[in-house]
């Protein structure tokens, strides 16, 4: 379960391997404070955070120098509309709280319902609603300015 969720996640089967690792270390690390109810739940959370973190220091730190970076999505063949969807997301998550983002991967992404949603975050279906249309008006008001 951890490891198709950091695959599906990440895209890299490598990349998997080792947040899967992280995912259990950061578990046994926390292993005295951790309740047993919703073991289950706990791990999707753990491994869902886990790869999200690992994409944001991606981001912030590339592994490759700026030049073959810069070489590498000019000589890239994408399509503008979905570098443009890239850019835009990266600026609305930028704006929002990390929580958000979970929300958004697991409804959005992942295709939960609200309440299993809700439940995995810790917030009330109303909750996770209100950050859900906080974040619809934030990429409204973004793609006014883009």
């Amino acid at each position: 379960m951890v490891l198709r969720r950091c695959r599906r996640l990440l895209g890299d089967p490598d990349a998997a391997d080792d947040a899967m690792h992280d995912v259990f270390v950061e578990l046994w690390r926390r292993h005295t404070t951790l309740i047993d109810a919703g073991l289950s739940s706990l791990m999707y959370r753990t491994a869902t955070n886990v790869c999200l973190n690992r994409l944001r220091s991606q981001r912030r730190r590339p592994s490759e120098p700026a030049t073959d970076l810069l070489s590498q999505i000019a000589a890239a063949d994408v399509a503008m509309a979905e570098v443009d969807a890239r850019s835009l997301l990266g600026r609305l998550l930028g704006h929002e709280p990390e929580s958000s983002a979970t929300i958004a991967v697991l409804h959005l992404h992942d295709g939960l319902t609200l309440e299993q949603t809700a439940e995995i975050v810790g917030l009330s279906v109303s909750g996770v609603r209100k950050r859900l249309r906080r974040m619809q008006q934030t990429l409204a008001e973004l793609e006014g300015r883009a």
